[in-house]
């Protein structure tokens, strides 16, 4: 019953760590609890909320193990500003898990089968994934309930999304998930308006995702302020409270705290008597 939104992108640089830490503010600040899941060897949620890089057994690789007892190796984030936000952190370690699951039984469901035998009771758990379609996004997959889809308004990061559903679409199948994670939609990043590129491709790209039945979400400017936020180890939201990019995340965030509060409503009549 719990919303766990995998963040995935096949192409480097498309904001997905950008998106996984606003909006785990945006929705801390309507005071729902967030997990992050740093599925990505480079570390970079560690960086951008402001935390030392971890030892091997306080990240998500040690998760990831056959002894896994179910002490999650959760440190919370930004700690004088909110109390709703965890990460589990990742880092080069991962690189050693991902080659290591290709060899597991249940290497593309481990995480998820962790997930169910030792809940989190987080409103939501986000999955920031690698910018590969490796084990570690397989892992994210199969775990997940929902997904969004992170690009760059330029013309190979775009064509990158349609083989990124190909990938979708056959491991759904191949992995026969039931009921198959839901894709709530792309979000644009990095949209620069006084580019004629990107003005032509954020305005065909609703059209083109409507055929698939996907929403295109806002789009995410453009802004040297998410770098010296991040720098700092920092959202916007707290790095420069006023700064009118922070608005940006406020339609996918309403969007998933819809989805939280009807997954809520759904597990409260599933336990009435």
């Amino acid at each position: 019953m719990q919303v766990r939104l995998a963040v995935i992108s096949n192409a480097g640089g498309s904001g997905k760590t950008t998106l996984s830490v606003h909006l785990a503010v945006e929705l801390a600040k309507r005071s729902l609890s967030v997990a992050l899941m740093d599925l990505d060897p480079q570390g970079s949620l560690t960086l951008f909320c402001g935390l030392s890089p971890p030892e091997p057994e306080h990240t998500l690789s040690a998760v990831l193990q056959d002894n896994f007892d179910g002490s999650w190796p959760l440190t919370p984030c930004w700690t004088e500003h909110t109390d709703k936000v965890f990460i589990c952190q990742g880092g080069m370690v991962l690189t050693q898990t991902a080659d290591e699951m290709v060899l597991h039984k249940r290497g593309a469901y481990l995480l998820g089968d962790y997930l169910t035998d030792h809940p989190l009771e987080h409103d939501l758990i986000i999955f920031d994934c690698p910018a590969t379609l490796g084990p570690l996004p397989l892992m994210a997959l199969a775990a997940c309930t929902h997904i969004v889809i992170s690009v760059q308004l330029e013309p190979k990061s775009i064509q990158g999304a349609a083989h990124l559903l190909e990938w979708y679409y056959y491991h759904c199948k191949h992995l026969r998930l039931k009921p198959v994670p839901e894709i709530i939609g792309f979000v644009p990043n990095q949209y620069d308006s006084r580019r004629a590129t990107h003005r032509l491709l954020l305005e065909a790209l609703p059209s083109q995702l409507e055929q698939m039945n996907i929403r295109a979400f806002d789009a995410i400017r453009d802004s040297a302020e998410f770098v010296n936020a991040s720098g700092q180890g920092l959202p916007l939201h707290i790095h420069r409270p006023s700064h009118p990019a922070k608005s940006d995340f406020k339609e996918i965030a309403s969007y998933v705290a819809n989805l939280i509060g009807n997954q809520n409503k759904t597990r409260g009549n599933t336990n009435s008597p």
